[in-house]
């Protein structure tokens, strides 16, 4: 992976001149992350995010949100948004998800911290100048099945019939977003945390598509997450942490939103994987898909999602969810 052109530059207009540039890693958008060295010992994370496909502004104002809170994104060091490189206070590499894969007896503790943070989170009002986490944008989102999931595995679905469903179950969702939201970051989840060797907290990584949600959305992304199995045991009893930390009065209704609200994740996920898949050239991303299919079929046994699973049992067979992916035979 190539640095860009003007990233020698930009690093020595701000102190950091001669540095070596090496290749970090990428994510499903179009940014790309290279680590700084310099010759002084100190460390940065290079964000090159072209502006013609990519704005940092939302990235540098979801930071400040979450720095005035008192949690632990990156810090920016220096920013030039005109040619989209952001240099970033560098976290390490522990990582929570290759971390536990080498020390899964700090599974729980690591959990237990990051609910703990959702709960403060959950118990703060959105910003003001984030965006709504509406029945639109889940609408949209929940499309992608339809869109590119369906006609990947040949299924002829109705996409109206399917979106009528979905609004049938949202409506004391809505109310709540529209009357109590707070900050979602939406891709929070084991491998968008990292370990920080200096602070209890862990820190923050891709929340710059944060919007004013509900409570119960990054939980779910958390704990139903589709790089990563979360054993059922630990997810209730997460669950209940978060439950008793955020005050949460009525359990049961958290319950069923929790579960609709991980219902309308996985069927995104399992859009947005297949088209990182078909459209992309990502075909890395097919082997999560039967994780993502058996978290959304639990999901869809819980009684308040009974008009989505009814669409589902009509216009998705078996052989064409998760078991089209553990045989193979859907790629």
């Amino acid at each position: 992976m190539i640095p860009p052109a003007a990233a020698p530059g930009f690093l020595a207009e701000h102190g950091w001149a001669g540095a070596e540039i090496r290749p970090l890693a990428g994510d499903a958008s179009f940014r790309r992350y290279f680590r700084v060295h310099a010759g002084d010992g100190r460390t940065a994370v290079l964000m090159d995010a072209p502006p013609e496909h990519e704005d940092v502004g939302p990235f540098l104002r979801v930071a400040g949100h979450l720095l005035d809170r008192g949690f632990s994104p990156p810090r920016p060091l220096a920013v030039d948004r005109g040619i989209g490189l952001l240099l970033l206070e560098d976290f390490g590499d522990d990582r929570v998800t290759p971390l536990l894969q080498r020390k899964p007896e700090r599974e729980l503790a690591i959990y237990e911290t990051a609910v703990d943070m959702l709960a403060r989170l959950a118990m703060q009002p959105a910003p003001t100048d984030l965006g709504p986490y509406d029945e639109a944008a889940m609408e949209r989102e929940v499309g992608l099945f339809t869109e590119f999931y369906c006609p990947a595995l040949d299924i002829d679905a109705e996409a109206g019939g399917f979106l009528a469903n979905w609004g049938r179950i949202w409506t004391g969702i809505i109310e709540e977003v529209a009357n109590d939201p707070v900050l979602v970051l939406r891709d929070y989840h084991a491998d968008n945390l990292m370990v920080l060797p200096d602070r209890a907290e862990l820190g923050l990584l891709d929340f710059q598509d944060a919007l004013a949600g509900h409570r119960a959305y990054d939980l779910v992304s958390l704990l139903q997450d589709a790089r990563r199995e979360v054993p059922a045991e630990l997810e209730a009893a997460m669950f209940d942490r978060f439950v008793a930390a955020a005050g949460i009065a009525d359990p049961v209704r958290f319950r069923a939103e929790y579960e609709i609200l991980g219902a309308q994740r996985n069927t995104k996920i399992l859009g947005i994987f297949t088209r990182l898949w078909k459209r992309d050239g990502k075909p890395h991303y097919l082997p999560l898909l039967p994780r993502v299919w058996g978290y959304l079929e639990r999901n869809l046994v819980h009684p308040a999602l009974a008009p989505v699973a009814a669409w589902f049992d009509a216009n998705v067979p078996p052989d064409k969810r998760g078991e089209a992916w553990r045989k193979g035979s859907a790629a």
